[in-house]
């Protein structure tokens, strides 16, 4: 079907404005990503899948310019022994990282896959998210395939001593980025992979992680403190039998995020947790869009949602579970629920379930409210004081999104930060 005139002109207009980097093997799987956005177009309201968020200022020529924030807190994860890869404004910093040497991983630069005689991530770039890109268009993701600049391949082969940490620093208040990382886990290696930092004042990227049977892999971001910062992000995973992987993210202040995670639970046994934990004061606008296609039999999924809102803020949650004709005895399970500190602030979710199989528990639930004020009540009368006692229900609100984290001191970490951000904003 041929684009309509104003997604078209909207499109090509993007695209004048952009130069696909000259990185020798990946060559053939950027052509065809950009095939794939002339196609598409890139995304407009009238989108189904963006009828909630506003793409404007993700897809126009130039970004919108985004303060840096000057902070004084310890970073993310900062207490954490690991393998730290630092990109400031979307370009590798060497100096700001650690060799990228750590047994059981291999590690290249994206650049450095084309130096490389059949390097393993040249098949891995590009064809997850091609798959993806059926039933939904994600047509961001596909421009990020065709113009990413830098990013990293990441080989696990074995169980590293500690996590692999992305560390993401936004420097200058123009920078427009594009991060490509491809990720292949192999049969029984096991990781940690972290993220965290805001990146640029508009951020767009792209993890396509492939995971060998009986594999494991475990992420956690952080999206950054930075509140005028734009994002758009994607994450394609393909789970083999008996493999597993299960991410977290934290999103605090952002103007505009959209995160997409499209799964395909492709073996035999899988099991794929998503979940995420979002807050949002002011002029704040986070979109959580999940796809979990289930093929294998005996495959579980996990989606966890939850969204504090406050001043006006919007949320949004799009998750849907495919389980397909073979992919019997499938358990899937999806919640998505906000609380909304004001009546200002809104909470868009359309969980959806598309069953083809006879034998499966499938379930989903989405819930939008206040603090319970029995709750409050109880806590009140116990001498809490009202600002504490909101906080104390607002972390337990969040505690089942958390708890998706396996590990503890990433788990304590999260919590402190998340009761830092409500500290921060009951004193102003």
């Amino acid at each position: 079907m041929a684009l309509d005139d104003r997604k078209l002109s909207a499109t090509e207009e993007r695209l004048a404005a952009m130069t696909m980097p000259e990185v020798g093997c990946t060559a053939d799987a950027r052509q065809a990503a950009l095939a794939r956005v002339r196609a598409m177009g890139l995304p407009g309201r009238r989108d189904e899948y963006w009828k909630y968020t506003r793409p404007d200022t993700l897809v126009q020529p130039k970004a919108l310019p985004a303060a840096v924030f000057d902070g004084d807190e310890t970073p993310l994860f900062d207490a954490i022994d690991r393998l730290k890869i630092v990109f400031v404004d979307g370009v590798y910093n060497a100096g700001l990282s650690d060799e990228l040497e750590l047994e059981g991983v291999q590690i290249d630069r994206l650049e450095d896959i084309c130096c490389q005689k059949n390097h393993w991530a040249e098949d891995l770039y590009g064809t997850l998210e091609t798959n993806g890109q059926s039933p939904v268009e994600r047509p961001l993701a596909a421009l990020n395939t065709a113009f990413a600049g830098d990013g990293v391949a990441i080989r696990v082969t074995g169980k590293p001593s500690k996590p692999i940490s992305l560390i993401y620093i936004h420097d200058a208040e123009d920078s427009d980025v594009f991060l490509h990382h491809v990720v292949r886990v192999e049969n029984g290696a096991e990781a940690t992979i972290l993220e965290n930092g805001p990146a640029a004042a508009r951020f767009n990227k792209c993890m396509e992680i492939d995971i060998a049977d009986r594999g494991a892999l475990h992420h956690v971001r952080a999206q950054g403190r930075d509140h005028e910062r734009r994002a758009a992000t994607h994450m394609f995973a393909r789970l083999g039998q008996e493999s597993v992987f299960k991410t977290f993210t934290l999103t605090a202040n952002g103007v505009m995020t959209r995160n997409e995670v499209v799964l395909e639970l492709t073996g035999d046994d899988a099991i794929a947790h998503v979940a995420g934990a979002a807050l949002g004061d002011g002029d704040f606008h986070h979109d959580d869009t999940v796809f979990i296609t289930h093929e294998g039999v005996n495959c579980e999924s996990r989606q966890v949602f939850k969204k504090v809102l406050c001043n006006g803020a919007t949320g949004v949650f799009q998750g849907k579970i495919l389980v397909k004709q073979s992919a019997q005895k499938t358990d899937g399970y999806q919640i998505s629920q906000s609380l909304l500190l004001d009546d200002d602030s809104q909470f868009y979710a359309k969980p959806e379930l598309e069953i083809y199989a006879d034998d499966v528990a499938c379930s989903h639930g989405s819930t939008s409210g206040a603090i319970d004020e029995d709750a409050l009540f109880y806590l009140r009368a116990r001498g809490v004081p009202h600002g504490t006692a909101t906080d104390l229900l607002t972390l337990a609100f969040l505690a089942e999104a958390v708890e998706e984290i396996e590990d503890e001191a990433l788990a304590d970490d999260i919590l402190t930060r998340l009761e830092g951000w409500l500290t921060r904003r009951r004193h102003g």
